[in-house]
């Protein structure tokens, strides 16, 4: 049974452009169905989560990390009486914007694009669905719903001060209004990630060597449920163990989301969408007591995993190449492709001509960076 603060369809605040709709799937899944056939949504199978595309083939992606995320998302949007679609719609968004090679790009490019204002993989994943996706013979971008936008643009809260630029040119055609909290199914993509990321980052970070389980163990949460599974399962193969053990981890994030959540729901009084996105506060959170115990847990990735030796030195390189290419194409931006070139004629200024070129490399995937980089400056394109 939906709630009386989900997002309704029948009641969607409609399209930029308008469109007839469809007589057998309502709007929100519609926006789904267009994500999931986006071009920019296809290439996240070779865009790093963590640890390089090729470094080996049971690493998380930002598809796989996406695809997570939506499952986590449904089954909390499920349990608290959400819109389904419209959560997964704006969990299989949420990393379209993306660079090649993870943070560690996005890091790269940000800096070369200080001088023309900054890039932000969030504002560039709004980018994406209303601009660089063309497909369709009516519109620039998929058109979605105003509720969809919304919801990625502000899954993580309220967007104040200084608007990244290509959030700004959105807003302007379409008043997202950044200044109040997203609806409820927003609020459950962002938590979704974040189950998603400490679940399956200790479990590729155990994959790599990066520490055991034992360390692992220590942790809180998580050391429960090893002790549980020996318990159920003693002498039970490692690898199944661990896969016991996370399961459990997840389990405990995810109902721990659910109570919290519909406890702030009932709470809050809230009876509509409206009401939810004018709360003032998110009703979609992890308990202080889980909310504490994650930070310890993130702490430890920080520091084991995220800036790990290995990792470090995969980082130094890859931003090499994000550092190498940005400059090769701003001063001859001819060496992009040819259907580029139009939009690259049509840049009356360096700061056009730069997001342009911002654009193109964010695009890229892992393994096209890397063989971009050696074409143009005779590098090793498996030296990452």
């Amino acid at each position: 049974m939906r709630a009386a603060f989900a997002s309704d369809p029948a009641r969607a605040r409609g399209r930029l452009v308008p469109e007839e709709e469809s007589s057998f799937r309502s709007c929100f899944q519609r926006d789904r169905d267009r994500i999931i056939h986006a071009s920019a949504f296809r290439r996240l199978k070779h865009k790093t989560q963590v640890f390089v595309e090729h470094e080996g083939d049971n690493y998380r992606t930002r598809l796989t990390h996406s695809i997570e995320v939506a499952q986590v998302a449904r089954t909390i949007a499920g349990a608290l009486g959400l819109n389904v679609e419209l959560t997964e719609a704006v969990a299989l968004a949420h990393d379209l914007g993306h660079t090649p090679f993870g943070h560690t790009g996005e890091d790269a490019l940000h800096e070369l694009m200080v001088p023309y204002g900054g890039f932000d993989h969030n504002a560039q994943a709004i980018r994406i669905v209303t601009s660089l996706e063309r497909h369709y013979a009516e519109f620039d971008g998929l058109n979605l719903t105003w509720e969809t936008l919304e919801a990625i643009a502000k899954h993580n809260g309220p967007v104040v001060g200084d608007l990244p630029w290509a959030l700004a040119e959105c807003n302007a055609a379409l008043d997202l209004e950044l200044h109040t909290h997203a609806s409820a199914e927003a609020q459950v993509a962002a938590l979704a990630d974040d189950i998603a990321y400490n679940n399956h980052d200790l479990h590729d970070g155990l994959r790599a060597g990066l520490f055991s389980d034992a360390e692992v163990a220590e942790l809180p949460i998580v050391g429960s449920a090893y002790a549980e599974v020996d318990r159920l399962y003693p002498g039970i193969d490692e690898n199944r163990r661990r896969h016991e053990a996370l399961r459990r981890v997840f389990g405990v994030m995810v109902s721990d989301v659910i109570q919290t959540a519909q406890a702030l729901l009932a709470g809050s009084g809230a009876q509509s969408v409206e009401d939810i996105r004018n709360l003032g506060y998110s009703v979609v959170q992890f308990s202080p007591e889980v909310w504490a115990q994650l930070k310890e847990i993130r702490t430890f990735l920080f520091t084991r995993m995220y800036r790990a030796a290995p990792v470090m030195v995969v980082r130094a390189e890859v931003s090499k190449v994000v550092e190498d290419l940005f400059p090769i194409y701003l001063n001859d931006p001819k060496q992009m492709p040819e259907r580029w070139h139009e939009e690259i004629e049509a840049a009356t200024c360096e700061t056009a001509l730069a997001r342009i070129v911002s654009d193109y490399i964010a695009g890229m995937t892992d393994r096209f960076a890397l063989q971009d980089h050696a074409r143009l400056t005779g590098s090793d394109p498996n030296r990452v």
